[in-house]
C-alpha cells in the first residue's frame, strides 16, 4: 500500500518482483552498475524500468502486483533516523513492537506485512541487493547495519513471495537497493538532537573506466529515554542508551562487454541498554557477497552469486523486584551464528508462441548454524538447580523455481511461477548443567521437510487509465534455529523454545484496481485474504514449565488475515504533493487445538487500522518541507487479548534549506507533539519514543562538476 512518497519518483505500483535472489547486486536486469545515476524527473514514471515479480525489467504500470517504493529523494526528506522507522511509515508494514531499533534489540524487531501473525521473528524476507539480510539464527533484521547514504531505494512487497524466494518470504519481501556507483562523489551527514542523539555518515565513490568502488560509513549514539511509565518506574529504571557503527565497501567491474563482476563486504557493531543495568544487548556482524553475470545473445543471461555472514549476539536478562527498586542478573546469553549460501539463475531469451514468453529458472542453497550458550543466575541454589544451558543446531535449505512470463497483448499479461523447497534441521543438541555437577544431554531428532509453492498472477488494462491486478499464491516459512532451540525473556515473561515446531503455510489471494486521473492524481484499492496454517505463536501456558516459562512457541492451528489497502497520490503542482494511505487488517484465530480460548481472538501486536497522510512542499530556491501524520489503532500485547494498548496519532516534520555551495541545513522531528502511548505490556508497561528532534548539515556531490546542488527531491536528484 503506497505510503508517503513523491508520485513523480517511482510512484506507481510496479509488481512483486525485486532484484534477483543473487547476492551482491541489485538484479541481472536492473540498471547496470556502469551507468550513471538516473535523473528521475527526466524519465516518465509509467515507462520507468524496474525489476518485477517476474525478475525481469518491466515498466511500472505493466506488472501484475502492487509494490510500494520509497525512492532516494524521499529518504532524504524523511524525518526518520533509522531504517525500521522509515519502513514503518508505510501502513502495510510494521515491526513486532512499536519501539524502534533505537531502543529495542533485533530480537524484538520482527518485520510483519499486512498484519500477518506478528512476532519477534520476521515473516517478511529482507534483501539487500538480492542478498537475504535476515539473521541466519533467528530471522531478525539488523536495520541499523545498513548506512542510509548508500541506499538508492526501498521496495516493499506485502504479499506471499515464497514462489520466488522460498522460506522467510511468507508474508512478503522488503528489498533495499544500493546506489549506483558514479564518481567521483562525496556525501556526508552530521546531526545532533535531544535525548543525547548524535549522528554522522559519509559516502565516497568513484569510477575508473570499467571499475567502480564505493565506501559507506555511519555512526549513531543516543541516550534513549525512560521507557517505563512514571507510575510503574522504580529506582532501577533509567534511560535506554544505544550506539552503533557500520561500514560497507563495494567494488564493481565490467570484465568484458558480456561479463560483469561485483563484490561487497560490511561490518556492524551495536550496543543497546534496555533501561536497567542488567538489560544490555550487543551485536557484532560481518558479511560478504560476490557475484558474476554473463549475458549471451543466444542462450540468455546467467548469474551466479555467493554470500556469507558471521555474527555474535549477546544479551543480559534481569530479575526485578515487584517495586522495581532492585534487580539482579538472571541470565547471560551468547548466540554466535553463521551462514553461507549461493544461487544460480538463468533468464532465457524471448520466445514467440501465441504472444511473447520469457522463461526463467533458478536454484539456491543456504546453510545456517548457531548456538545459544546461557549462564543462569537463580535466586537460590539447591543440588538440582539449573545454572547453565547450551543449545545448538544446523539448518540446510535449498530450492528450485521455474517461471513463465506470458504477454498475451499490451492489455493482458500473465505470470506463472512454481518453486520447490526442502530443508533439514539436524545436529540439534541441548546440554543442561546443574549445581550438583551433573549434566543432562538431549539430542533432538533430525527433521526433513519440503514445500511446493505456486503463484499465478495477471494484469489487465481495459482502458489506458485503468489497471486491474489479481494473484493467488501459496507460501511457507520454516521455523528458525532460534524458535527451535532458544528461550527468551521480555520484561518478566519467559518464553520457552520448542524443537518440535513445524513450518507455517499460507494460502492467499489478492486483487486490486488502480486508476489515474487528471493533474497527477492516482488512486488504488487492493483487497487481500490469507489463511495461515500452523503459525508459530507465543502461547500462554495453563501451567508454567519446570524452568519457569509461562509461554512457549507452538504451531497454533489456523489464522485468517483479511483486509483492504487504500491509497491516493496527488501531485497538486510542481512544488506541492499530497499522499494518503490506509490499511485495514482483520487477523483472527480460527482454529487452535488445545487452546480453545484463543479461537476468535485477534492476533497480538498489530492494530486493525493504520493510516498515513503526507504533504510536501519542495522548492530548491526557498525551502523543502514534509509534514507527515501517522495513525494506528488499538492492539493487544498477548494472545489472550487481555492486555490492550490504545491507538495514537503521531506527527513528524522535516525542513531543509540550501545554504551555500553544496551544503544544506535541515531539521527533523519525530512525534512533534510528544504523544505518549504504550509500546509493550510484557510484565511491565513500556513506552514508545517521545519527541525526538535534531538539526544538522548535509554535504552532497562534493566532487561533481556542478557548483550548485539541487535540493533533495528536485530535478537532478
Amino acid at each position: 500500500m503506497p505510503g508517503p512518497r513523491a508520485p513523480s519518483r517511482l510512484s506507481l505500483p510496479f509488481g512483486l518482483g525485486l532484484a534477483l535472489l543473487l547476492p551482491g547486486v541489485a538484479s541481472a536486469q536492473a540498471v547496470p552498475p556502469v551507468e550513471t545515476e538516473p535523473e528521475e524527473e527526466q524519465v516518465p514514471s509509467e515507462t520507468r524500468t524496474v525489476v518485477t515479480a517476474t525478475r525481469l525489467p518491466r515498466p511500472l504500470r505493466d506488472v501484475p502486483a502492487t509494490t510500494v517504493v520509497i525512492p532516494r529523494a524521499e529518504m532524504e526528506r524523511s524525518p526518520t533516523l533509522t531504517q525500521d522507522a522509515l519502513i514503518r511509515t508505510l501502513p502495510s508494514a510494521a515491526t513486532f513492537r512499536r519501539t524502534p531499533s533505537l531502543v529495542a534489540d533485533p530480537t524484538a524487531q520482527g518485520l510483519n506485512l499486512r498484519g500477518l501473525a506478528p512476532s519477534g521473528v520476521a515473516r517478511g524476507l529482507v534483501l539487500l541487493d538480492g542478498l537475504p539480510f535476515n539473521d541466519p539464527y533467528g530471522g531478525w533484521v539488523f536495520w541499523r547495519a545498513l548506512p542510509r547514504l548508500g541506499l538508492d531505494r526501498v521496495e516493499v512487497v506485502p504479499t506471499g513471495g515464497s514462489a520466488l524466494y522460498g522460506s522467510a518470504a511468507l508474508g512478503g519481501v522488503v528489498q533495499l537497493f544500493s546506489r549506483p556507483i558514479t564518481g567521483p562523489v562525496l556525501d556526508a551527514d552530521v546531526s545532533a538532537g535531544n535525548l543525547g542523539t548524535g549522528f554522522a555518515a559519509a559516502r565516497i565513490a568513484d569510477r575508473w573506466g570499467r571499475v567502480g568502488a564505493a565506501l559507506e560509513v555511519e555512526g549513531l549514539t543516543s541516550n534513549g529515554y525512560h521507557i517505563v511509565p512514571e507510575g510503574q518506574r522504580g529506582r532501577i529504571d533509567g534511560d535506554t542508551p544505544s550506539e552503533h557503527v557500520s561500514a560497507q565497501a563495494r567494488v564493481e567491474a565490467a570484465a568484458t562487454d558480456h561479463l560483469s563482476l561485483s563484490a561487497r563486504a560490511g561490518v556492524f557493531r551495536e550496543v543497546q541498554n534496555g533501561g536497567t543495568q542488567h538489560t544490555v544487548a550487543s551485536v557484532d556482524l560481518a558479511w560478504f557477497a560476490a557475484n558474476a553475470r554473463l549475458r549471451t545473445d543466444a542462450a540468455g543471461a546467467f548469474e551466479l552469486g555467493l554470500y556469507g555472514r558471521t555474527q555474535h549476539f549477546a544479551q543480559d536478562r534481569a530479575r526485578v523486584t515487584p517495586d522495581r527498586a532492585f534487580e539482579t542478573r538472571s541470565a547471560l546469553q551468547d548466540v554466535p551464528a553463521n551462514d553461507q549460501g549461493g544461487s544460480l539463475v538463468w533468464t532465457g531469451p524471448e520466445l514467440a508462441l501465441g504472444g511473447r514468453h520469457v522463461l526463467a529458472a533458478g536454484v539456491d542453497v543456504r546453510r545456517s548454524h548457531g548456538r545459544a550458550d546461557e549462564l543462569l543466575f537463580p535466586p537460590t541454589y539447591t543440588a538440582t538447580t539449573l545454572y547453565a544451558r547450551n543449545t545448538r543446531g544446523t539448518q540446510r535449505s535449498g530450492g528450485f523455481f521455474v517461471q513463465d512470463l506470458y504477454t498475451v497483448s499490451p492489455a493482458l499479461e500473465l505470470a506463472g511461477t512454481l518453486r520447490w523447497d526442502a530443508w533439514r534441521n539436524f545436529d540439534g543438541r541441548q546440554l543442561e548443567s546443574f549445581a550438583n555437577g551433573t549434566t543432562t544431554a538431549t539430542a533432538y531428532t533430525p527433521r526433513t521437510a519440503s514445500q511446493l509453492s505456486p503463484r499465478m498472477a495477471a494484469r489487465v488494462r481495459p482502458r489506458e487509465w485503468l489497471t486491474l491486478r489479481a494473484s493467488a499464491y501459496r507460501a511457507f516459512r520454516a521455523p528458525t534455529l532460534n524458535e527451535l532451540y532458544r528461550p527468551f525473556q521480555v520484561g518478566t515473561v519467559l518464553t520457552a523454545a520448542n524443537p518440535d515446531l513445524g513450518a507455517e503455510r499460507l494460502w492467499g489471494t489478492e486483487a486490486g484496481v488502480e486508476a489515474t486521473g487528471p493533474r497527477g492524481l492516482t488512486g488504488r484499492v487492493t483487497g487481500f485474504w490469507n489463511v495461515l496454517d500452523a503459525p508459530v505463536t507465543n502461547v500462554t501456558l495453563a501451567t508454567p514449565l519446570p524452568g519457569g516459562a509461562t509461554r512457549q512457541r507452538q504451531n497454533l492451528g489456523r489464522a485468517r488475515v483479511r483486509g483492504v489497502e487504500l491509497g491516493a497520490d496527488w501531485r497538486v503542482s510542481r512544488r506541492w504533493t499530497a499522499l494518503a494511505a490506509y490499511t485495514f487488517v482483520d487477523p483472527v484465530v480460527t482454529r487452535a487445538p488445545g487452546q480453545p480460548d484463543l479461537v476468535g481472538r485477534q492476533l497480538p501486536q498489530d492494530p486493525r487500522h493504520r493510516g498515513a497522510l503526507a504533504v510536501s512542499f519542495d522548492d530548491p530556491s526557498i525551502v523543502s518541507v514534509t509534514a507527515q501524520l501517522r495513525v494506528f489503532g488499538p492492539q493487544y500485547e498477548d494472545d489472550l487479548n487481555a492486555r490492550g494498548m490504545g491507538g495514537a496519532a503521531v506527527v513528524d516534520l522535516f525542513v531543509s534549506r540550501h545554504l551555500f555551495w553544496k551544503v544544506d541545513a535541515f531539521g527533523a522531528v519525530e512525534n512533534l507533539f510528544d504523544r505518549r502511548y504504550l509500546a509493550g505490556r510484557a510484565g511491565v508497561d513500556t513506552l514508545a519514543p517521545p519527541l525526538q528532534a535534531r538539526v544538522g548539515l548535509r554535504l552532497r556531490d562534493v566532487f561533481s562538476e556542478s557548483s550548485a546542488r539541487a535540493a533533495p527531491g528536485a530535478p537532478g536528484r
